[in-house]
């Protein structure tokens, strides 16, 4: 369906590179200690601290799954591209390691590139999720003296987009009937089974400032544009596998002070709690990750599903969209939408909160830890704006 956006979409554009950014991860032991120094910096994490939690990447050789991952959707960008003809280099840059968007910025420039298009590995609203690297670009344009040499601008967020969405009907579909046909085998109720939904968890405070300037123009579950699109998303998703199956949001992957409220449910309490209430078999979905990212493999894969075994619970982990051909072909089609070449424009959206908007409005997402450079507001290009903190990849 398609529903009117509440902020001007952008004129199409002439660019000359396409920025895929991402997270970026440590890719052997002796980086990740200096991978978690770039992702708290000036939070003041002693390196004892970050040795305590580097656990998931000691254990995996030291290697984040992720740069791999974005190496391997660069090339499918790449594929889809050439095949409907369109001359857009794809550039990859990272927030927190090798490479370094300042350096993709440099090298962009100095090749003759002057407007880029930035797609990025989030596909919701949330200060992590969109705004810092909105403001990333802003700082790496600003130390790289680029700032009115180098435009650019960012296609929007894709959390209802068929191409993120449908890949997910298709994989949580499979998971479910795996499940079920475990259960079946085993003298199990086939019907006992839940599916859930998991995303990454974050503060309370930055969930409830997520799409924050829209807040005046619509309602949102939980008073949150993070948390509303994640349950839009999944009811999109099961009205399609079946309407009729139990499911629910969860979370994963906190960090931060104990005393500071994230979102809940943990997965793990969650699960722990259905067992309790008879369920018997469990479906995890990560709707909150484009690919099979280190919180998929450590906190999914590992942790969820020895709880899983634990509990005698029978689990199945639905598949990200990665290099999925249907999202491949999706991002494609956001990047045509701001072209004026090849423009697409038709804006479709699978929830009733999209599509949404392509510049955000001044202080959407906003967080709480001083000031920064930010790129694609409404009537700014680079312009000093509130920052904070964040988990994103």
């Amino acid at each position: 369906m398609n529903a009117p956006v509440s902020t001007p979409i952008a004129a199409p554009a002439q660019y000359d590179a396409i920025l895929l950014a991402s997270f970026g991860g440590p890719e052997g032991q002796d980086d990740v200690i200096p991978f978690l120094r770039n992702v708290t910096r000036g939070r003041g994490i002693p390196d004892e601290r970050l040795e305590e939690v580097s656990h998931h990447y000691r254990k995996n050789g030291g290697i984040s799954p992720i740069n791999a991952q974005n190496r391997a959707l660069k090339a499918a960008l790449e594929a889809e591209l050439a095949a409907r003809n369109i001359a857009l280099p794809v550039l990859w840059g990272n927030r927190n390691w090798d490479p370094y968007i300042p350096a993709v910025l440099q090298d962009a420039y100095d090749a003759g590139h002057r407007r880029l298009l930035m797609v990025t590995t989030s596909a919701y609203s949330s200060y992590s999720g969109c705004r810092q690297y909105r403001e990333d670009i802003g700082m790496a344009l600003t130390e790289t003296e680029l700032d009115g040499k180098l435009a650019v601008d960012k296609v929007r967020q894709y959390f209802d987009h068929p191409g993120f969405v449908e890949p997910f009907i298709e994989g949580t579909a499979a998971s479910l009937a795996k499940v079920r046909a475990a259960l079946a085998a085993d003298g199990k109720s086939a019907d006992s089974v839940h599916v859930m939904f998991a995303t990454h968890s974050i503060p309370t405070r930055d969930a409830e400032a997520s799409g924050s300037s829209e807040l005046e123009l619509r309602e949102f579950a939980e008073n949150s544009a993070y948390v509303a699109q994640h349950l839009a998303a999944a009811e999109a998703i099961m009205a399609k596998v079946d309407p009729s199956q139990e499911w629910s949001l969860v979370y994963q992957s906190r960090s931060g002070a104990p005393h500071v409220p994230w979102l809940e449910p943990d997965i793990n309490d969650a699960l722990a709690d259905l067992a309790a209430a008879g369920t018997q078999g469990v479906v995890v979905v990560p709707l909150g990750f484009v690919s099979d990212h280190m919180e998929v493999l450590w906190d999914l894969d590992t942790e969820a599903a020895e709880t899983c075994a634990e509990l005698g619970l029978t689990f199945d982990r639905a598949p990200t969209p990665g290099t999925h051909q249907k999202f491949v072909s999706g991002l494609v089609d956001l990047i045509c939408e701001r072209t004026i070449e090849n423009h697409i424009e038709e804006r479709p959206a699978m929830t009733k909160l999209g599509p949404w908007f392509d510049v955000c409005n001044p202080g959407c997402c906003a967080n709480f830890r001083g000031t920064k450079p930010v790129i694609s507001e409404v009537g700014s290009t680079v312009g000093l704006v509130a920052a904070g903190s964040g988990n994103s990849r």
